[in-house]
C-alpha cells in the first residue's frame, strides 16, 4: 500500500473527502516526526510506539576493498508493534 491507497482507505473508513483524509494523513506524519525530532516517543495504545534509538558507533569494513573503516554514531527511528496490531496480524 502507498501513500495515496491510504488517503483513499482513510477517506473510506472515516467519510472524509481524500483532501481532506490527505491533510489528515501529513498532520499525522507531521506530528510523529515533530515528536521524534525533540526525543520523544509517540505511544498510541493497542497500535504501537514510535520512538528514538541511539547507535553507537561501530566498525565496518568495505565490501569492495575489504578496509576497515567507521561509522559513525547515529539516532534510527523505531516502531515497536503493539498487542492489538500483533495479534491482527497473525
Amino acid at each position: 500500500m502507498n501513500k495515496s491507497e491510504l488517503i483513499d482507505a482513510i477517506a473510506d473508513s472515516s467519510g472524509l473527502t481524500k483532501a481532506d483524509a490527505g491533510r489528515a494523513l501529513d498532520g499525522f506524519l507531521s506530528a510523529v516526526t515533530t515528536a521524534l525530532n525533540k526525543g520523544d516517543s509517540l505511544a498510541l495504545v493497542g497500535f504501537g510506539t514510535f520512538s528514538v534509538k541511539e547507535r553507537a558507533e561501530r566498525k565496518g569494513r568495505n565490501p569492495q576493498t575489504g578496509e576497515e573503516i567507521t561509522i559513525s554514531a547515529a539516532k534510527i527511528p523505531t516502531f515497536k508493534a503493539g498487542k492489538s496490531l500483533k495479534d491482527a496480524v497473525n
